[in-house]
């Protein structure tokens, strides 16, 4: 079943007017017809069942069958603060963090960051990385769309994460799997998370003890070092299992 979202303003008694680019979507690339069931999340945690009643140029407009409770989002609002990798990578990034759960993603950009963007082509990305977290949470049957912040510089991270519960950064120097697997097993549903990740050349040792002043919990994620598109999406897996277990 198709999966689309919308406002919860569009959402009028028993009809929901579906508006933007969804319309021609649905109207002339999926060639729905009327009757055809499709599936609406207003971004407020709710779903419904729904049927195509009537195409106008604007607009589409359909009724609600079935009204759903969302169970699709974690317990935990989870925010995966992004070094800013090389080439592609953040768009991996976003589509598999939206499918792994995570609530906002914010692209930071550190030290060892080989990516260097100006305002301009960073409101482009950003663009760009926000459509990719749309299409991943129809696919994944998420009830809300995670949001792709602007770029951030790393002290503006920083601060922006101290609202969060608990804060983490996975290290490669990092040691202590014990502690590490303590430290998570600590966090409860409802409690929201900021994970840090590093880029390619990972973080210089002063963003590491900048990242402890703010509250952070340096953590292992084994032996192995992982590359910057696996660490976040490794934690992401983990928290996803602990909350949801």
């Amino acid at each position: 079943m198709h999966h689309f979202f919308v406002t919860p303003g569009q959402v009028r008694e028993n009809n929901i007017y579906i508006q933007g680019s969804d319309v021609n979507h649905i109207k002339n690339v999926l060639r729905m017809k009327i009757g055809e069931k499709l599936q609406i999340s207003d971004g407020n945690n709710k779903k419904y069942i729904c049927s195509v009643e009537a195409f106008g140029e604007e607009e589409v407009r359909v009724s609600v069958l079935e009204e759903l409770e969302a169970d699709t989002e974690l317990p935990s609002r989870i925010y995966l603060f992004q070094g800013l990798p090389k080439n592609d990578k953040m768009e991996l990034i976003v589509q598999k963090a939206v499918e792994l759960g995570a609530y906002e993603i914010i692209p930071v950009a550190v030290k060892r960051a080989v990516v260097k963007l100006d305002a301009k082509k960073a409101a482009k990305k950003v663009e760009r990385w926000n459509g990719i977290a749309e299409s991943g949470a129809k696919q994944s049957g998420r009830a809300v769309i995670p949001k792709v912040t602007g770029v951030m510089d790393y002290k503006e991270a920083l601060a922006y994460a101290k609202k969060l519960d608990i804060i983490m950064m996975p290290y490669e120097l990092a040691e202590g799997m014990a502690d590490t697997k303590a430290f998570i097993e600590r966090i409860e549903p409802g409690q929201s998370v900021g994970i840090f990740i590093g880029p390619e050349g990972g973080f210089d040792r002063e963003e590491v003890e900048l990242a402890v002043s703010a509250g952070a919990k340096i953590v292992t994620l084994g032996k192995r070092i992982l590359r910057t598109e696996t660490a976040g999406l490794a934690v992401l897996s983990i928290l996803m299992y602990h909350l949801e277990g």
